[in-house]
């Protein structure tokens, strides 16, 4: 006799990074299923790999979109790269009205058990997808001046931004708060000493829009050829 599999319900949530030195300064978007958070049970002591910078741009392109074609993606990790020190991998895909988180992998090996294949009704995975795109209530200053410093330099971001191209925008959550943007060569050796970085100050006090604007105003006025000289 063949017994209906569960449907889930999927569930998006934001959670500032506590530790000052953590790799990933954007926000970890955790996924919960059913309402828990799926991490703690599989990788306990692991980080998200998906962060709020993840779910900028269109959702074609987020870590948990699902489409046809079935996509590996990396869950999450141990602050620290997969290839050095493992994570939790899955791979999703959309079944019709179905969308199917199977294959799990753990390359932490850290003996914690990993979920059997997942269903999820596609409708209310869309919709929740949809819903934490949109969401900012749980942002905090220097967290909404990074997202909209990303989204106002996009176009410098891209495989269509030439040889200089913003190469990271980090919100660092110092005192005073600050997002620093750091533009260099995208076809060289990473040479953290020809980079040009700016930081963008965010006490609290001023317009968070108008920060960024002025901020824009001035690094893009900023000629990158006078900057880092011939190569």
């Amino acid at each position: 006799m063949e017994y209906p599999v569960p449907i889930s319900n999927l569930g998006l949530q934001f959670v500032v990074p506590q530790r000052p030195h953590a790799i990933e300064q954007w926000a970890e978007v955790r996924p919960l299923v059913d309402g828990r958070d799926l991490l703690v049970d599989i990788h306990p002591d692991g980080t998200s790999s998906c962060s709020s910078r993840d779910l900028l741009g269109p959702v074609e392109g987020w870590p948990f979109a699902a489409s046809d074609e079935p996509r590996r993606v990396e869950l999450s990790n141990n602050d620290c790269v997969t290839s050095c020190c493992g994570g939790i991998f899955v791979t999703i895909r959309r079944q019709g009205d179905r969308v199917l988180w199977m294959s799990w992998e753990n390359t932490n090996d850290n003996r914690d058990p990993l979920p059997a294949d997942l269903y999820f009704d596609a409708a209310q995975y869309d919709a929740e997808l949809d819903r934490a795109g949109a969401d900012f209530s749980w942002e905090g200053p220097v967290d909404t001046a990074a997202r909209l410093l990303a989204e106002e330099l996009v176009d410098l971001t891209g495989p269509g931004a030439g040889a200089h191209a913003v190469l990271a925008i980090t919100p660092e959550r110092t005192d005073p708060a600050r997002v620093t943007v750091r533009m260099g060569r995208r076809d060289a050796p990473w040479t953290p000493e020809e980079d040009l970085v700016r930081e963008l100050l965010v006490t609290g006090q001023e317009p968070i829009q108008e920060l960024v604007q002025q901020f824009v105003l001035r690094f893009t006025a900023q000629d990158p050829g006078d900057t880092f000289g011939p190569r």
